[in-house]
């Protein structure tokens, strides 16, 4: 990594507050996988928002936001973050999805084909169409009328506009992970 994470003794007054928001938060979406060092500094894209909190307050205010009470069902949500980690070959965003793909029961094969970068035969019509709408916007580009209009028919139209909220911010998360060269953790960190 880039950066080294900060172990909690080492945090300024304005870091620690930043750090006892993301640890609670923590505890409940984002678990089943390696997040703190055993010195409680915290990995992935939490070390480089606590290393600089004017930037990274107001990224996790919007991580919050389109992870607590979602409307889109689970494997929905984890099919469109793993297409883009993949899109974007986010080392560690992989990592901790297909670990959360396995807690909610998605299958391992759909996991691993969607982390190799491409399409599970066996999608459900509500999967296949997170995956469109994550690749598509991967792509670049606007996104598809036929696309848009597949994910309102599945989610209604505010359903839509958090799928493509969640995927802008797994954009942003992927670009923080691959820009701090933050790594996939080992057991012995």
């Amino acid at each position: 990594m880039r950066i080294p994470a900060t172990p909690p003794g080492d945090l300024n007054e304005e870091q620690k507050p930043l750090y006892e928001d993301m640890a609670t938060e923590m505890k409940g979406y984002f678990s089943g996988f390696i997040k703190k060092r055993k010195d409680g500094a915290l990995l992935g894209p939490w070390a480089p928002a606590l290393r600089y909190p004017k930037f990274g307050k107001p990224w996790w205010d919007y991580v919050k936001a389109i992870s607590d009470n979602p409307s889109l069902p689970k494997s929905v949500r984890e099919v469109a973050i793993l297409a883009t980690g993949a899109h974007f070959k986010a080392g560690y965003e992989l990592y901790a999805h297909s670990a959360i793909g396995e807690q909610i029961h998605l299958a391992s094969d759909k996991i691993a084909t969607i982390a190799a970068g491409e399409r599970p035969v066996d999608l459900t019509c509500a999967e296949s169409t997170a995956y469109c709408v994550a690749v598509s916007l991967a792509a670049g580009g606007r996104l598809p009328e036929a696309t848009w209009q597949m994910a309102v028919e599945a989610f209604g139209e505010g359903g839509a506009a958090e799928l493509i909220f969640l995927v802008a911010g797994y954009h942003q998360i992927s670009a923080l992970l691959n820009g701090f060269d933050v790594g996939i953790p080992s057991d012995k960190d």
